[in-house]
């Protein structure tokens, strides 16, 4: 575990197609950048995680439970454990920051790409 790192330089889990995640993992819980393509559509799931998180560039198009918004920057989300959610990125695409608690040790199974340029900073 590397204590300091720019998310340039993490190789991005994956997550599906338009939807790319740089994570970094503590002892018990994970945190991350997630880019979203324009558009890019997260199907409907849940885990294990409470995951709490905020927008950080463009719009996202959210549901968490029976709960739905378009969320901006500088707004927050908070993901119960086992809560189903979805989410779609708006026309410009959007960057948000998400923790994880316990560690999202399915993504270990993810493919994984080449260190890049994320969408922020």
């Amino acid at each position: 575990m590397k204590v300091f790192e720019a998310i340039r330089n993490i190789r991005p889990h994956l997550i599906r197609d338009g939807i790319a995640a740089r994570a970094v993992n503590g002892e018990r819980m994970t945190m991350a950048v997630v880019d979203l393509e324009p558009n890019a559509k997260l199907p409907e799931h849940h885990h294990e995680n409470e995951q709490l998180g905020f927008v950080i560039k463009g719009t996202l198009d959210f549901r968490v439970g029976s709960d739905k918004r378009v969320l901006h920057p500088g707004d927050t989300y908070v993901i119960p454990s086992h809560v189903p959610h979805e989410a779609v990125a708006g026309p410009e695409g959007c960057t948000v920051a998400d923790v994880f608690a316990p560690l999202r040790a399915d993504w270990a199974e993810l493919k994984r790409g080449e260190p890049s340029t994320p969408h922020w900073p």
